[in-house]
C-alpha cells in the first residue's frame, strides 16, 4: 500500500504548487543547485541558455532552465538548517508524491543536489577565497535528531570522537555527524588542488554558535580552539557554515544525492574577512554548473 499524505501534512496551494516553495512538480529538474541568497539565484541563472520558470515566494526564489543541455533548478533557501528542513522535504514531495492522489509514487525519483555557499575557514590552509567541499558535516542544530533513521545514516564514531575531544557539554544538545554523497562529492571536487575536502561544522546561528562574541559572553569560550585541533580519519574541521549537515542528513534519509561546496569569506584563525566576495564566487558557480 502506497503511503497517503493528508492535507495537514502535505499542504498544496490552490494552483497545485507546494506550500512554501510555490513550485509545481513539473517545474523541478533532477539536478538542483541550492544557494542561500535569492540574489545568487539570478547570478547562477544568468548562465542558463533558456529559462523555463522564475518563481519567488518569501526567501525562496527558484529558476529552472537549461545549461549546456542540462536541465537545472537553482533555488534559494535563506539561512539555516531550519530552512533546509522546509526545502528538502518540499523538494522530495515534488519528486516523489503524486499531488493529485496524495499518494507516494511507486518509483523513487532521485535528485542530485549541490549547495553553493560561503563559510568561515578554520585552518591555515583555508584562507579567504578557498573552495571547501564538506565531505562530512557535524550539525550543532539538532535537526536530524527529530527524524527516525538518524542513527542508521550518521557516523557514530565521528560523533563520539568529536564530543570527547571538545568535552561537549550535555546542555548544548547532541551534535550529529553525517557524510555527503561520495560520488557527487568526488565529481564536484575534481582535483585536490581545486578544493579542500574536510569536516564542516553546521551551526545553529552566526554569532554565539560560531564563537563570535559581541555584547553577550560565550557559554563555551574555548570551543573554537578545541575544534581547530580536532582530527578524525585523516580529516580536520575546515570550516563553519549553517546548512550542510541538514542537507546531507535529510538527503540520505530521503534517498537523494547531495553535497555542499563553499567559498571562504572569513578566516577565523587569521581574523580576516572579505565582505566584497560576490564577484569571486562566480568561479565556484561556473565549476558546479559544469560538473553537476
Amino acid at each position: 500500500m502506497l503511503k497517503y499524505f493528508p492535507e495537514s501534512e502535505l499542504i498544496i496551494n490552490p494552483d497545485g504548487s507546494i506550500f512554501h516553495l510555490h513550485l509545481r512538480p513539473e517545474q523541478l529538474a533532477d539536478k538542483v543547485i541550492l544557494v542561500g541568497d535569492p540574489g545568487r539565484v539570478t547570478l547562477v541563472a544568468s548562465h542558463f541558455e533558456t529559462i523555463e520558470c522564475n518563481i519567488e515566494s518569501r526567501e525562496f526564489k527558484t529558476v529552472t532552465g537549461l545549461y549546456k543541455g542540462k536541465r537545472i533548478t537553482v533555488l534559494s533557501t535563506g539561512i539555516g538548517c531550519d530552512n533546509i528542513d522546509i526545502v528538502m522535504n518540499e523538494l522530495d514531495a515534488l519528486a516523489n508524491i503524486d499531488f493529485h492522489t496524495r499518494h507516494e509514487h511507486p518509483t523513487h525519483r532521485t535528485l542530485e543536489i549541490v549547495r553553493i555557499g560561503t563559510c568561515g575557514g578554520l585552518q591555515p590552509n583555508t584562507p579567504i577565497g578557498t573552495f571547501i567541499l564538506s565531505e562530512k558535516s557535524i550539525g550543532f542544530d539538532g535537526l536530524l535528531n527529530f527524524y527516525a533513521g538518524r542513527d542508521t545514516i550518521c557516523d557514530s564514531t565521528l560523533e563520539a570522537a568529536f564530543k570527547s575531544h571538545v568535552e561537549w557539554p550535555l546542555s548544548m544538545g547532541n551534535p550529529y555527524a553525517v557524510s555527503a554523497d561520495s560520488e557527487l562529492s568526488t565529481r564536484i571536487a575534481g582535483t585536490t588542488e581545486e578544493m579542500v575536502r574536510g569536516i564542516t561544522i553546521a551551526c545553529g546561528g552566526f554569532f554565539g554558535p560560531q564563537g563570535r562574541e559581541l555584547r553577550i559572553p560565550l557559554a563555551f569560550p574555548s570551543l573554537n580552539e578545541k575544534i581547530g585541533t580536532f582530527q578524525h580519519a585523516g580529516l580536520c574541521i575546515t570550516n563553519f557554515e549553517m546548512e550542510s549537515s541538514a542537507l546531507a542528513g535529510l538527503s540520505l534519509l530521503l534517498g537523494h544525492k547531495a553535497t555542499t561546496v563553499c567559498m571562504v569569506i572569513a578566516n577565523r584563525l587569521a581574523k580576516e574577512a572579505n565582505a566584497n566576495y560576490k564577484k569571486s564566487i562566480e568561479n565556484l558557480i561556473t565549476l558546479v554548473l559544469e560538473r553537476i
